[in-house]
């Protein structure tokens, strides 16, 4: 594909140390420049260049440019129900969803660039209770295919299912299913890390491209067990 090789610059993650030690709105506006240029800027350009891998991949999600309410996350915290009541995000974080999805609780791949650990994301966070349900009764029907995609050796060479999961089996489901501890999932989504040298590496965007890729299997489930087209 005759894309251009797309990477970030190290000054990304110096930015986003920076502004860690010093989450505070007068800092921000002093440095605002750095924001714009490395964090918002840099992610927009990123979101651009994805574009046509992504819907190689499936033409149904979305990589939206816009910069507000499209794939790039925006930097400031809701901090209206935290403890935590610093202003900022100290990470950047991109969202591929689906073009159907509402809100972050949807189908999507994801991209999260962090001096404390950056990954690669696929799946669904947190889902509605409705869609939880329904993700549960594929699992149990369509078992095969489940265990075929969370199994697929590219995808577990890269890939780690994470997330919180139900104390007790869901209701209506058997505690002694073999899949009992995929069916008493809270998230069904999968990480796989980056280091901060393969995210500056001239080939990221190829490389990202290719982790996403991978994931195909596990997101054609969760997005077909959603009633949406993959």
């Amino acid at each position: 594909m005759s894309h251009p090789n797309r990477s970030f610059r190290p000054a990304l993650f110096t930015y986003l140390a920076d502004l860690a030690d010093h989450n505070d709105r007068e800092w921000f506006a002093d440095h605002k420049d750095r924001y714009e240029t490395y964090v918002k800027d840099e992610g927009l350009q990123f979101i651009r260049d994805f574009e046509p891998y992504l819907h190689e991949i499936s033409p149904h999600f979305v990589a939206d440019d816009r910069t507000v309410g499209g794939s790039l996350f925006r930097i400031y915290r809701d901090t209206r129900f935290s403890k935590d009541k610093t202003p900022y995000k100290t990470h950047l974080g991109i969202q591929f969803r689906h073009e159907a999805a509402r809100d972050v609780h949807a189908p999507g791949f994801y991209l999260h660039l962090d001096p404390a650990g950056s990954f690669a994301g696929v799946g669904i966070w947190r889902p509605s209770g409705a869609e939880a349900l329904a993700i549960r009764e594929s699992i149990v029907e369509r078992s095969r295919k489940w265990v075929s995609a969370v199994t697929d050796l590219d995808f577990t060479s890269s890939y780690v299912l994470e997330g919180e999961m139900l104390k007790r089996p869901p209701r209506g489901f058997s505690p002694d299913h073999a899949l009992i501890d995929d069916l008493r999932r809270k998230d069904f989504i999968a990480t796989a890390k980056l280091s901060r040298k393969t995210v500056t590496a001239p080939d990221f965007l190829e490389r990202y491209a290719h982790l996403c890729r991978i994931a195909s299997g596990y997101m054609e489930f969760l997005t077909t067990s959603l009633g949406l087209p993959f």
